[in-house]
């Protein structure tokens, strides 16, 4: 099948599995790629950026295929150490990343230098649009719980 999607990412299906806490390890990430669609890492699943490399070797080595990496923007007084996540994304060579939570822009720049593409995580029209706005490649419109 040839869609939009199944162009941009390089996948057989337009089928895209969505980060989820404690479940987008590398072993779903590799099936659902060796499968034909785009399988996803969840990065905040795992404790460091340096153990988003690892889980991204490990996936590497299930699949030839395309991968990509969830990364949720939480509003919190301590936030994860984004910049180390994303440059564990970058040098491990995916080229798709699944933004979540807050407004991805910060990100974005280095992103797009890098030739990732961005999907992000929508659960209102008015996110979509801003997601479109902004430059993010393409819109996930899920449940307000997404879960």
């Amino acid at each position: 099948m040839k869609t939009a999607i199944t162009e941009m990412f390089g996948i057989e299906h337009p089928i895209i599995q969505g980060g989820m806490h404690y479940v987008g390890f590398a072993e779903m990430a590799a099936a659902v790629s060796n499968a034909g669609g785009l399988g996803i890492i969840t990065a905040l699943t795992q404790k460091t950026p340096a153990d988003l490399a690892n889980e991204i070797a490990r996936c590497r080595d299930m699949t030839d295929k395309p991968i990509g990496v969830n990364l949720t923007f939480l509003p919190v007084v301590n936030a994860p150490d984004y910049p180390g996540y994303v440059k564990a994304i970058i040098e491990g060579g995916v080229k798709a990343v699944e933004t979540a939570g807050n407004n991805p822009v910060q990100v974005l720049p280095i992103l797009k230098e890098h030739g990732i593409k961005v999907i992000h995580k929508c659960t209102a029209v008015r996110h979509a649009l801003k997601a479109q706005s902004i430059g993010c490649d393409a819109v996930s419109v899920d449940g307000f719980e997404c879960g």
